[in-house]
């Protein structure tokens, strides 16, 4: 998502809940962009070279990379403000797949609205660029072919 130079709208602090079975509220470095959400462990370090350079098989992809988690927002079905208790508001986001996560913020930061936000402008612009194509392929398809061009007396001396 940041590789295709999407800029960051918003940045800071969100915890998630687990999926274990202790569902455990986690802190996670988060980036909205245009295109998303990234999810990234609050204490990511690079993986130890040497440790890599070592093993005879080879090494899978580095951990970090690995842990960067990325809600697109054409995966994203909803985002539901579930309740404001206490000094956090409880919302979850629901994927088209069916998969709920669920998010926890303070009141004030807004985790929840700028989210939302941005999820309902990505998809109005998803929705304008198929307008556009469905247009631009029914004038192709209504339009008079191209009549064959004459060459003048000119051009063909």
């Amino acid at each position: 998502m940041l590789e295709s130079g999407c800029k960051a709208v918003k940045e800071g602090m969100l915890e998630k809940r687990s999926d274990g079975l202790l569902q455990l509220w986690k802190k996670k470095r988060c980036i909205l962009t245009e295109e998303g959400l990234l999810l990234i462990p609050p204490k990511q370090q690079p993986p130890p070279q040497q440790q890599q350079q070592q093993q005879a098989v080879p090494a899978p992809p580095a951990e970090p990379a690995a842990k960067i988690k990325e809600l697109h927002f054409s995966n994203m079905k909803t985002v539901d403000c579930v309740e404001r208790k206490g000094k956090y508001v409880y919302f979850t986001v629901v994927m088209a797949e069916g998969k709920e996560i669920d998010f926890r913020c303070a009141q004030e930061q807004g985790w929840n609205a700028a989210i939302t936000l941005q999820m309902v402008q990505y998809k109005n612009r998803q929705a304008v660029l198929a307008v556009r194509s469905t247009r631009h392929k029914q004038q192709q398809l209504l339009a008079p072919p191209p009549a064959p061009r004459r060459r003048s007396a000119s051009s063909s001396a």
